[in-house]
């Protein structure tokens, strides 16, 4: 594996994501935002943000495993929430944990999560990249 996770001593420890992945791989990976897309180009969860998050994830799945790679190699996460409030929380991490189930990962590299007015169009609530690192 090309990504390590880790919680250095003197930070805190977070449930959704690790403080700092280290990379040894050779080959970057930069995933544009993926939105709540099907591969059709049709918006699934329209409303629901924990099925939005859930898509962006999987989302970002396909586009791993379409370069050889898997979560496992992602070094940095970069979440878009639009209106976003922390009583938002335990939709995000909802839908953070059915896609983890259905991609059999446990998805917590080191990401940032911003509040913004607006996406691509009006029945999208999230957006997602990701920065990985292959072997």
């Amino acid at each position: 594996m090309a990504i390590t996770l880790v919680n250095p001593g003197g930070l805190p420890e977070i449930d959704a994501y690790r403080q700092v992945s280290i990379a040894t791989g050779s080959k970057l990976v930069f995933i544009a935002g993926q939105v709540a897309w099907d591969a059709d180009g049709v918006t699934v969860g329209e409303g629901d943000l924990a099925a939005q998050v859930e898509q962006c994830y999987l989302n970002i799945g396909t586009a791993l495993a379409g370069v050889g790679g898997s979560f496992d190699d992602v070094a940095k996460l970069t979440v878009h929430v639009v209106d976003w409030t922390p009583d938002r929380m335990p939709l995000l991490m909802e839908g953070i944990a059915r896609a983890a189930a259905k991609l059999g990962v446990a998805p917590v590299p080191p990401a940032t999560l911003l509040g913004v007015a607006a996406l691509d169009v009006p029945e999208h609530l999230v957006e997602v990249e990701a920065t990985a690192v292959i072997d």
